[in-house]
């Protein structure tokens, strides 16, 4: 299972339309509450897998119903829209809250690949620098620009998040990875935990 996250219009249902059906439409609504999509693909080991791909609403309102879904994914596409700053900065904050709810069975941090939406527009308003800065403060797998218009990138950045979550080394030329490790984090944190017990109160 794969959730899609990030603030309201940023293109979250018309990704995965354009991933499971190749398709776009200009007349979609802001999602309520979830929605969700079936694909089967093959991954780059050619295994035939069914993917669940949930579409979480960005309304704030949805916030409590839409959290439940988090506890069953197995990767994450958080994308933004890369004409608004406004869900650029938001990022932070979905982020956050994704870690703090959900962790992979060995307690690392949950694949989560960057994705910045509508690079079709003219002009973006974040930078490719603070991407990547992003990307690597927070510890997403890797980041990429994509057009859910024309489908630039879309089955490409997909594949990359599969590819992590499977244990398989992702590589796309268009993907810009990032060189920390998912547990680095996770290893951060456990020893400032143990920093924590070792200091007398």
């Amino acid at each position: 299972m794969v959730i899609v996250i990030g603030d309201t219009l940023v293109g979250k249902t018309s990704f995965i339309h354009r991933y499971v059906n190749n398709g776009f439409r200009v007349d979609y609504k802001s999602t309520i509450g979830v929605d969700f999509a079936i694909k089967q693909v093959v991954t780059s080991s050619n295994k035939n897998i069914k993917i669940q791909l949930w579409d979480i609403a960005g309304q704030e309102r949805f916030t409590y119903l839409t959290r439940a879904y988090y506890k069953d994914a197995r990767g994450c596409v958080l994308m933004f829209d890369v004409g608004s700053a406004a869900s650029f900065h938001s990022v932070r904050k979905w982020k956050a809250d994704l870690d703090s709810k959900v962790r992979t069975d060995n307690g690392s941090l949950l694949p989560c690949i960057l994705v910045a939406n509508k690079c079709d527009k003219v002009p973006a308003v974040v930078s490719d620098t603070e991407i990547q800065l992003m990307c690597e403060e927070l510890f997403f797998v890797g980041w990429t620009k994509v057009s859910v218009k024309d489908g630039t990138m879309v089955k490409e950045s997909m594949s990359y998040l599969l590819d992590t979550v499977l244990g398989l080394s992702p590589r796309s030329p268009n993907i810009h990875s990032n060189s920390i490790s998912l547990s680095a984090k996770t290893q951060e944190e456990n020893s400032k935990k143990d920093q924590r017990k070792s200091c007398s109160c």
